[in-house]
Formats: structure tokens, C-alpha cells, sequence
């Protein structure tokens, strides 16, 4: 058997890292196996998809390293969702209600002070043909509800009836239908909710494991029986635990909260993103992964804990900066170019530089003060004006290599007394207008002999 996982997003806003570590579990579960992996769009709510949402989503997924094996898209399977309905219709399991939002509520809060659960009564069943007809005649519509089989003979008298299955991450689960009310598949207007749409899809497009968050393991036990009444097998089932922020709060894409956009635009790494949308809230040491393979061999749901999942984003600025100061110049070297960071000396410039940055795009301002001039950063002080001016004039007449700054400190150590900081700090400012930064005697030859005596104070 071929192992097929989805992602399937609403393109109702940005991604988040929380989307991320659904996307990540999925592709990495599939191409651990040799399976594949399908990117579906669950755009069947019109008004609120917006084509610029599913363009970034490709994107996002793109940017982490993610590459669907066949994309999707529900709005273009309207037609297949109406004739499963009209099965499920025919069997009797598919029935038309015509409460209104305030009416189920009343009923509702009727049940919870009579102390019984607030699940819906399926008074619809008991309308007559000529109720029907009444109220089609008064112009209402109705919705569609699920039957959900909780019964034996009597849909009015549910009773306990247990849905099953092994949770990758969950172990074994129990969901009891009879405490489920019937779930609404189509609206008023006709559009449909995400249950059916997304149950057929499975079948169709041959889903074997679906593997989402645990906010989704009480519609798990209905969606089992939908699968069941479309006469289909249900996939493998596992329920990841969802990433918070270290106060509790959950993420939403309408917020906008730590979209992979924004966290692309900022300058993160994908290695970085991923490791700690993958990492945080497992067993596993949250540690930076150089790329998708090696996230891979550490990637195992049986790892993933119960608990929330509870992140703090500035874990994401020291996984950024230990994989930057690793990575290879060949990795970065278009990003290097787009920001004019070329030519002979952009090798050894950012294995130079590497060390000191956070982020790959640090590295301009880097470039800038090598190349061009010193940053404003720092202010010689007073007292060190005339050491440096005399530090200048001792310079080595030689072209600049790796042992120059070696040779003129100690030089100027037996000329001036001075060692430590008080030598050091001030040669630093003077140099780079910074008080920290790459070694010196690595940065000195980038900025080259004549850049350097075009430096003296």
C-alpha cells in the first residue's frame, strides 16, 4: 500500500507555524515511507477564499521545502459532493432540517437546564410531507444533517454507541456517537460545511493516514461514520497536539499570527521554521535541523506529547542563528548576490561574517562596512584618538593577509604597553565603527590596505 497524507487548508487567510507543523507532519510522514503527498485547498466557503491566500499558501508550503505530488481544489468538485448527497439522501441518512440559529439555541439551552446534553433532538424527522411543503411554501430552505447511526430501530431513542480507532499520536480512541449531535453537511444557502467535502476528498484521492490537530478528535468518530456510510474504509487517524504561545493563547490565521510570510519576509531560515514547528512539544531536543532530511530522521509522532504544545518565539531566533553560522556559502550565495554581496572577496567575506549573524540578510550590513565605510554604531573616545592615529602609522607597508593583524598588534603592544580591550576595542571602533563583530584578523584583509588607511582618525 502507497501511504498518501493531505494538507488541506482553507485559503481563508496566511498559514501560521502552527498550519506548518500539520503541513510538515504530513509531508515528512509520507516521504518517510516512500509515500505521497496531496496539497488540497478547502476553498468551499466562497465569500471568505480569496485567491490571494491559496497563491501564498503555495508559497509558504514551497518555502519550507514542501512539494505536493498533485494539488487540489474543492470548488472545482461541487458537482461530486452533490452526488454523493443525493446517496446518502437515497439511503435515509441524509435528512432536511428547518430550525433556525435561534431556534436550535433555544433548544439547546432548554436541554442544558433539564440537565440533559445539548445535542440536536432530530425533531426534523418528524415533520410530516405536508410540514414540508408548508414551510417550502413559506419559503424556507433547509439545511442537511448527517444521521449518525446511534441507534438500533429508533433514531429518537440514541444510545451509546462507540466509535473506535488506533490515534497514531492518541493511541487507542473512543468517540460516542450518541453524545454527537447530527452534523450539519449543507447550509441554508445550499454551500457546503467542511465535513463532507473533506470526507469524500479522502475517498477520492485515495488518503490512507490523515494526520491534523487534536482539536479535530471529537469530529473524528461522525467523520468515521460518514466514511462508513459512503460505503469507504476510513484512513489511519492521528491527532497532533497544537502549538500555543508560552501564555496559552492559540494561533489563527485571521490574526495573522506568526505566518510563514511574515516569518519568511523577516529573514528566517525554513530549516528553522520547521524545526520548531516539528520539534516543540515532542520528546525530542528542540535543536535546528539542516535541512528535511535530517528533520526527517528525528520526525516520529509516537514522540509527540499529549499535552499542549506551548512554543516561545525567541526559540526560533537561536534555532535561526546556529543554522546560520553553519551554513555553506554555496547555500547563500544567491542571497548574497541580491544584495550586491559579490565578486572575489564574497566567499571568504561571509565565512568571515557567518559567525557573527542572526539572520543571512545581516550580512549587508556587514558587506557595506567592509566595502564602503565604517558604521556609526561607536565613537573612538577621546582618550584613545592618538594611540589609534599612532597604530595607523605602524600599519605593515605588505598587502593584507590572515597573519597582518597578529604582526601589527604585536607590535603595538611593545610600542604602546597596552594589551586586552584597551589594544584591541579601540583598533575594533576604528576599523568597523562597531565594538564587537568577526575577528579581526579575518576582516582586515576583506577590507584591504587601502580601505583601511582611508580609516585613520
Amino acid at each position: 500500500m502507497t501511504i498518501i497524507t493531505r494538507f488541506a487548508p482553507s485559503p481563508t487567510g496566511y498559514i501560521h507555524i502552527g498550519n506548518a507543523r500539520t503541513a510538515l507532519s504530513n509531508w515528512l510522514f509520507s516521504k518517510s515511507q516512500g509515500g505521497k503527498f496531496v496539497f488540497r485547498l478547502d476553498d468551499t466557503d466562497v465569500e471568505r477564499s480569496k485567491t490571494e491566500y491559496a497563491d501564498a499558501i503555495g508559497r509558504d508550503l514551497a518555502w519550507l521545502g514542501i512539494v505536493p505530488d498533485a494539488m487540489y481544489r474543492q470548488s472545482d468538485r461541487f458537482d461530486v459532493y452533490q452526488a454523493r448527497a443525493e446517496y446518502l439522501k437515497e439511503k435515509g441518512v441524509l435528512y432536511p432540517c428547518y430550525e433556525t440559529a435561534d431556534e436550535l439555541e433555544k433548544k439547546r439551552k432548554l436541554r442544558l437546564a433539564r440537565k440533559l446534553p445539548p445535542v440536536y433532538t432530530r425533531d426534523a424527522l418528524k415533520l410530516s410531507s405536508d410540514e414540508i411543503s408548508a414551510l417550502h411554501a413559506q419559503g424556507k430552505k433547509p439545511h442537511w444533517r448527517f444521521l449518525l447511526p446511534n441507534y438500533k430501530t429508533d433514531p429518537f431513542k440514541p444510545e451509546r454507541t462507540e466509535v473506535h480507532w488506533g490515534d497514531l499520536v492518541r493511541g487507542y480512541q473512543t468517540v460516542d456517537l450518541s453524545s454527537l449531535s447530527d452534523p450539519v453537511l449543507i447550509r441554508e444557502d445550499g454551500t457546503w460545511l467542511y465535513t463532507m467535502p473533506s470526507v469524500v476528498d479522502d475517498i477520492d484521492m485515495g488518503i490512507t493516514h490523515v494526520i491534523r490537530g487534536e482539536d479535530h478528535v471529537t469530529n473524528t468518530g461522525a467523520q468515521i461514520a460518514l466514511f462508513r456510510a459512503l460505503d469507504a474504509e476510513p484512513p489511519v487517524f492521528g491527532h497532533h497536539n497544537l502549538l500555543t504561545t508560552i501564555s496559552g493563547e492559540g494561533l489563527s490565521k485571521r490574526t495573522g499570527a506568526l505566518s510563514i510570510g511574515s516569518l519568511a519576509a523577516a529573514g528566517y531560515e525554513p530549516e528553522a521554521v520547521a524545526s520548531l514547528a516539528i520539534l516543540t512539544g515532542t520528546s525530542d531536543s528542540v535543536e535546528a535541523q539542516k535541512d528535511m532530511a535530517s528533520l526527517a530522521k528525528l520526525f516520529d509522532l509516537s514522540h509527540v506529547s499529549k499535552s499542549a504544545a506551548k512554543f516561545d518565539p525567541a526559540e526560533l531566533d537561536l534555532l535561526n542563528r546556529t543554522l546560520v553560522h553553519h551554513l555553506e556559502f554555496e547555500y547563500v550565495k544567491a542571497r548574497l548576490e541580491a544584495m550586491d554581496i559579490a565578486g572575489a572577496l564574497a566567499e571568504a567575506f561571509w565565512l568571515t561574517v557567518r559567525g557573527n549573524l542572526d539572520k543571512v540578510v545581516e550580512a549587508k550590513v556587514w558587506w557595506d562596512i567592509v566595502t564602503k565605510a565604517i558604521a556609526s554604531d561607536e565613537v573612538l573616545p577621546d582618550e584613545d584618538l592618538e594611540f589609534v592615529r599612532a597604530a595607523f602609522d605602524m600599519l605593515p607597508d605588505a598587502q593584507y593577509d590572515v597573519s597582518t593583524w597578529k604582526s601589527w598588534t604585536d607590535a603595538l603592544k611593545k610600542q604602546s604597553g597596552r594589551s586586552g580591550k584597551g589594544l584591541f576595542m579601540p583598533l575594533r571602533i576604528a576599523l568597523t565603527g562597531r565594538s564587537n563583530g568577526p575577528e579581526l584578523a579575518n576582516l582586515l584583509p576583506l577590507i584591504g590596505k587601502a580601505r583601511t588607511l582611508a580609516r585613520r582618525p
